[in-house]
């Protein structure tokens, strides 16, 4: 019998905030500790990145108890101003008065000793280069996801992060989400039964970039913009979309940076770090991963990841509505889970009723955001570790060189490295080289 639910019954975020991580937490995890002693005053942080979704992430971690926001460094000036006005209106309604600092420059935002954490949401191909500056400035780090722009990049963050003790949490927060906790407690606890088939709808790898040039805005330093990118990118706005203090208006779209081969990773990093990651969650395969990844080709209109139990995800949908969201096939039935969507083949699947709230963005729906702050302050891993981070982002990667290979790529997870890859093509595609003046580590 199909049944399908909505999630609709939330609790208020500031709510969850007083449980902190055992709160927000269903399953249970491996813990890892930092050597560093707990943190007993207000998290400072810092952000880098003020875009669209850093302002969603901002929201956030205001509103969380014993946060203090203290400073902002962003690329384009206009996007620095939003941000110091925001924040000083948010705590100026609090009876608060502060002083924030913002930079172009992230070197000189980490370069300050009164900040404890940073909260990176800059294009991707940055990510890793800035995280791994970070921790070794001796900040934690909340990364967005994809954790990183490549798998070298993620194999020298894993290093960097454990090397100098440090916390990151990868912005995968659909893990703190009730519905796709539901989900992976009856995977994993064997209600479906052995899990013969995954289908985790991400939708489309990368495109060649084909936007027109336009002027470079005044106050946008392009140059910085663009980092280590060794391709010759033009500016169009769509790739930093713009938005207007008086009268306020904030971004319209997303930065269109994650649609094209030479900025981004498509559909298949930028869901794949949502979607792809439950499917992995869920099959146990957290800080493992697939041993083949197939094309779209040859036949085959989705791509294809085969584990070493025979287990077989492909990045096909489950409706036809092309819902981006995970299905798992069991022996004894099967479940289907997005956000805010719950569908099972027995009754017995659904999930209680939620108590998590509905309104205003996703980012901060979710309770992803406390369990970072308490992992800083108590040194104990967040739900989404450097290795898990690692992990499902490396499946992101593994289709996207599959794609661009036009062929079957096979690949040891434990070593993390290409099998039978003779010509050297795939392991290539593992890194890219850094334009003069930049490094990663």
């Amino acid at each position: 019998m199909k049944e399908e639910k909505k999630v609709m019954s939330r609790r208020r975020f500031l709510g969850s905030a007083a449980l902190g991580v055992a709160g927000v937490v269903v399953l249970p995890r491996i813990a890892t500790s930092c050597k560093s002693a707990p943190v007993s005053h207000d998290v400072r942080l810092g952000f880098i990145g003020m875009g669209r979704q850093s302002m969603f992430l901002l929201n956030g971690f205001l509103q969380i108890p014993g946060v203090q926001v203290m400073a902002g460094c962003d690329v384009y000036g206009i996007k620095r101003k939003r941000f110091e006005k925001k924040v000083t209106e948010f705590y100026a309604k609090a009876g608060k008065q502060v002083k924030i600092d913002t930079y172009e420059k992230f070197e000189d935002l980490l370069a300050r000793t009164d900040i404890d954490a940073v909260v990176i949401a800059v294009p991707d191909h940055s990510h890793a280069r800035l995280a791994i500056a970070a921790c070794k400035a001796g900040k934690d780090v909340y990364l967005e996801k994809p954790m990183t722009f490549t798998i070298k990049e993620g194999q020298e963050l894993k290093k960097v992060v454990r090397g100098n003790n440090r916390i990151l949490g990868v912005g995968s927060q659909q893990r703190s989400d009730e519905g796709f906790q539901h989900a992976v407690k009856l995977t994993q606890g064997g209600s479906l039964g052995k899990i013969t088939k995954v289908n985790a709808y991400v939708g489309a790898p990368p495109k060649p970039y084909d936007l027109p040039e336009e002027p470079i805005p005044a106050d946008l330093n392009w140059d910085l913009w663009l980092g280590s990118l060794p391709y010759p990118v033009h500016f169009n706005n769509q790739l930093d979309p713009p938005i207007t203090l008086d009268p306020p208006e904030d971004e319209k779209i997303w930065g269109a940076w994650r649609w094209y081969k030479e900025t981004g990773g498509g559909f298949t990093t930028d869901w794949g770090a949502h979607m792809f990651d439950i499917a992995q969650w869920g099959l146990g395969m957290d800080r493992n991963g697939p041993v083949e990844a197939s094309p779209i080709g040859d036949g085959t209109e989705f791509m294809a990841f085969k584990y070493a139990d025979g287990t077989v995800m492909t990045s096909e949908p489950f409706d036809d509505k092309l819902t981006k969201g995970v299905k798992f096939w069991g022996e004894k039935g099967w479940i289907e889970v997005a956000r805010g969507y719950f569908n099972a083949s027995d009754p017995s699947f659904m999930p209680p009723a939620s108590t998590e709230k509905t309104d205003g963005p996703y980012e901060t729906r979710i309770p992803h955001q406390v369990n970072f702050i308490e992992s800083v302050k108590s040194r104990k891993d967040p739900a989404v570790p450097v290795e898990i981070g690692h992990s499902s982002c490396t499946v992101c990667n593994l289709g996207n060189i599959a794609c661009s290979l036009k062929r079957t790529v096979k690949w040891n997870p434990q070593t993390e490295t290409f099998i039978d890859d003779t010509d050297g093509a795939a392991t290539k595609l593992m890194q890219y080289e850094y334009r003069a003046g930049y490094k990663l580590v």
